[in-house]
C-alpha cells in the first residue's frame, strides 16, 4: 500500500477547504506517515493522530505521542502536548478524506453495495450476502464481505458490530482488508448518521438501495427533525451507480426524485406491476413464504424459510441487486431459501413443546407491528411480548412501541434494553404512557433476565413469547459499561430451571 508524506495530506485538506493556518517545519512536512489514526491504542511510530469526540481528553493525545504520534489534527489546540498542531474546521469531513487517501481508495477495487432504510437493512444485507456466497462458492471464489449492525467480516477480521456503519478509518480499513483478501463484494448497511456525518464520504456504491422511511430516529441526539433524517438518508444516491427504490415505500415520489442523482434508477415493488422487479402471489406453504418475481428476463418462484410476509420486500431488493450482477436465478433461489439472519425471528421451543419463544431485533413501532402481525398468524393462546427501549434515543420510539404493544399483545412485560445514560424506570414510564391507553395487561420488571424468567414461568401451553429489541446483541449497555447479555442464552438458562 502506497505511503504518503504529511505534505500530501496537508495538500488534500487544503483542497477540501477544511484546514486552518498551518506553520510546520520542512522536516515535519516531509515525514512519511506510517498510520492515520484516532485511536491511541493503535498508534505506531510516525502516526498522524486525529482528535475527535466530545469526550476527547488531552491525555489521550499524550498517550498517542508516547507511542509515536508526530503531529495531530483537531478543531481545538492542546498546548500542553508538545507536538505540532494541524488545525481543522471540520474534523469529521477531514477524517473521511484522510481515510480514503491513507488506504488508497480501496472501494475502487470492490463492488460495494449500500443499503439504507428505517427497517430491514440487516435482513436485506444478509439476504444479499447469502445469495452472493452461494454463487461465489459454486464458482470457487472468496466469501463476500459484510459490514452491518449484526457483524463485520472483511477477509481478515470477523466480529460482532456495535455500530451500524463504522467510522471512516475503520470502514476504509475493512475495504482494504477485503481487497488484500481477494474479495470482490462488500454488502453494508448505511445508517442515516453515517450519511449525515460523512462516514461514507468518498465511497461510490456500485448499488445503493433505499428500502423504506419511517420516524424512528428523530430526537435531540440523532436527527432534530424528520426532514433532517429523510434528507440524510437520501444522500446515498449522490454517491452510487445504480439507485434501487422500493415503490411501496412512503414518500416514494421524493425518493425517486432523489434517486435521479444516480446513473440509473431500478425499482422493486409488491404492488406496482410496472416495477423493474415485481413480486406477486405471496403466500405461505407450511412455514415457508412463497412468492413469484417478474424481472426483465425472468419470471420465477422464490421461497423464504424465514417467517414473516414483510420479508418479501427485503427479498425483492436482494433479488434485484443480485440480478444487477448477473447472478443466476438458481443461485438466488438457493441463497434466499437458506438465508438466516442472527437475531431475526429466531425460534426456541421448550423440550416439552409447551413454550415457544421468538427472539427478534424489532426495536421500533413499525418493526414491532410487522413482527406481531406475523406471530398472530400462528394463532397463539396468548401473545406475550417482553421489550424495552434504548436510552438516549428518540422518545417517539418508546411511545410507538407502547402503542403497538397495547393494541396487539395479550400481555406485555416492560424491561431494560440498553438504557445507556438514562434510568430504565424512566424509559418504562414513557412506554407506559401510551401502552396504558390501550390496555392494563402488563407488568414492569426492569431487570431483563427476571423479565424473561417471569414470561417463561407464567406461560401456558400454546402461548407464544416474543423477546424483542436486542436480537443478535451480546451485551447490555448501561452508563457506558457493556456487560455480557444474550437473550437466547438467558432464555435457555431460565427454561432449564423450569424443566
Amino acid at each position: 500500500m502506497k505511503k504518503y508524506l504529511l505534505k500530501d495530506y496537508i495538500s488534500l485538506l487544503q483542497e477540501k477547504n477544511v484546514l486552518g493556518d498551518v506553520n510546520l517545519s520542512d522536516t515535519c512536512m516531509n515525514t512519511v506517515v506510517e498510520l492515520v489514526s484516532c485511536d491511541s491504542q493503535q498508534v505506531v511510530s510516525n502516526t498522524l493522530f486525529l482528535c475527535k469526540g466530545v469526550h476527547f481528553k488531552a491525555q489521550y493525545l499524550q498517550d498517542a505521542v508516547n507511542k509515536g504520534a508526530f503531529a495531530y489534527l483537531s478543531e481545538v489546540e492542546y498546548p500542553e502536548v508538545n507536538i505540532p498542531w494541524i488545525p481543522l474546521t471540520n474534523v469529521r469531513y477531514a477524517m473521511a478524506n484522510l481515510a480514503t487517501m491513507y488506504y488508497n481508495d480501496p472501494w475502487k477495487e470492490l463492488n460495494v453495495i449500500g443499503l439504507t432504510g428505517t427497517k430491514g437493512k440487516s435482513t436485506t444485507t444478509y439476504y444479499v450476502k447469502t445469495i452472493l456466497d452461494t454463487y461465489l462458492k459454486r464458482v470457487e471464489k472468496q466469501e463476500s464481505a459484510v459490514i452491518s449492525s449484526i457483524g463485520t467480516y472483511d477477509g481478515v477480521e470477523r466480529f460482532e458490530s456495535h455500530l451500524t456503519t463504522p467510522e471512516p478509518l475503520d470502514l476504509e480499513r475493512h475495504f482494504r482488508n477485503a481487497v488484500e483478501s481477494n474479495i470482490d463484494f462488500v454488502t453494508m448497511e448505511v445508517s442515516s448518521q453515517a450519511l449525515k456525518y460523512d462516514r461514507v464520504l468518498g465511497v461510490n456504491f456500485s448499488v445503493a438501495a433505499f428500502l423504506n422511511i419511517g420516524y424512528d430516529h428523530v430526537s435531540s441526539v440523532e436527527h432534530p427533525t424528520w426532514e433532517d433524517y429523510f434528507a440524510s438518508k437520501l444522500r446515498i444516491f449522490d454517491q452510487c451507480t445504480y439507485g434501487l427504490v422500493n415503490l411501496d415505500s412512503e414518500h416514494c415520489e421524493e425518493i425517486l426524485e432523489a434517486a435521479k442523482a444516480s446513473k440509473k434508477v431500478i425499482t422493486f415493488s409488491e404492488t406496482n406491476e410496472d416495477a423493474d422487479f415485481y413480486g406477486y402471489n405471496v403466500h405461505k406453504v407450511g412455514n415457508d413464504i412463497v412468492f413469484n418475481v417478474r424481472g426483465s428476463d425472468f419470471d420465477e418462484e422464490f421461497k423464504l424459510s424465514m417467517p414473516g410476509l414483510f420479508n418479501v420486500s427485503n427479498a425483492l431488493c436482494a433479488i434485484a441487486i443480485a440480478r444487477l450482477y448477473d447472478i443466476p436465478v438458481s443461485d438466488i433461489q438457493a441463497g434466499l431459501y437458506q438465508a438466516k439472519v442472527p437475531g431475526r425471528m429466531e425460534i426456541y421451543t421448550s423440550n416439552d413443546k409447551k413454550i415457544t419463544v421468538i427472539v427478534d431485533y424489532a426495536h421500533n413501532a413499525l418493526g414491532m407491528k410487522n413482527l406481531l402481525e406475523t406471530l398472530r398468524q400462528y394463532n397463539p393462546g396468548r401473545l406475550i411480548v417482553v421489550f424495552g427501549c434504548g436510552g438516549n434515543r428518540s422518545k417517539e420510539r418508546r411511545y410507538g412501541m407502547g402503542e403497538v404493544a397495547g393494541e396487539m399483545a395479550d400481555f406485555s412485560i416492560l424491561t431494560a434494553d440498553n438504557s445507556r445514560y438514562e434510568k430504565t424506570e424512566d424509559i418504562i414510564k414513557d412506554i407506559e404512557s401510551t401502552l396504558t391507553k390501550k390496555t392494563r395487561n402488563y407488568i414492569a420488571i426492569p431487570d431483563r433476565r427476571e423479565a424473561i424468567a417471569y414470561a417463561l414461568k407464567n406461560a401456558k401451553r400454546g402461548d407464544l413469547i416474543a423477546v424483542i429489541g436486542k436480537g443478535h446483541e451480546e451485551y447490555n449497555e448501561v452508563n457506558g459499561q457493556f456487560t455480557h447479555f444474550v437473550d437466547r442464552e438467558v432464555i435457555l438458562e431460565e427454561a432449564d430451571k423450569l424443566s
